[in-house]
């Protein structure tokens, strides 16, 4: 068994004791049930269960939750798709992020399984190019790196780079 202590959408969790193999994943349903996060599949190839963590630089960085354990997350302060949108002193939405707008605006998703991860990956990216814009001319470059490892079994892709990109644009990180 190990304790885990952490800061989830800005909510202080635990310390909790959890086994020693606890998937990341597994904590953020069963223990905190925080079931945004999707199991797609169980290897970190697909990237369904990628999660955002903030670094104590004020940068952040994707991690994904189905290969990591809940260990390596401890004392961290990390994010869900659950914790983008803004919400009102009783908890309830007001606005979604950007990121989550965008998607909505291009019907970027069907099933959404895939959604939380594209959501927590494009926040990165927007975060780092707002300390960091890029040029017009590496847009779509960009773009790809960023989510070019994330798998979708619906859409073919194209309205979530459409939405990305239409986003960037928007947020003034593109030069």
């Amino acid at each position: 068994m190990t304790t885990v202590t952490m800061t989830i959408n800005d909510r202080l969790v635990g310390p909790l004791e959890v086994d020693d193999n606890t998937m990341m994943l597994d904590f953020l349903h069963e223990y905190v049930n925080l079931t945004g996060t999707k199991f797609g599949c169980g290897i970190g190839v697909c990237h369904a269960c990628t999660i955002v963590v903030d670094k104590e630089d004020g940068t952040s960085e994707s991690v994904r939750t189905c290969i990591n354990g809940v260990g390596r997350f401890n004392g961290k302060r990390v994010r869900t798709v659950e914790g983008h949108a803004k919400r009102n002193s009783l908890g309830k939405i007001i606005a979604l992020s950007p990121v989550q707008q965008t998607f909505l605006d291009h019907f970027s998703f069907q099933c959404g399984w895939c959604t939380s991860g594209f959501v927590n990956e494009t926040t990165v990216l927007l975060e780092r190019l707002r300390k960091q814009p890029v040029k017009m001319a590496d847009l779509e470059q960009t773009i790809s790196a960023a989510l070019n490892d994330h798998v979708c079994r619906c859409t073919g892709y194209k309205k979530y780079y459409e939405g990305v990109k239409a986003m960037l644009i928007k947020e003034g990180v593109v030069k």
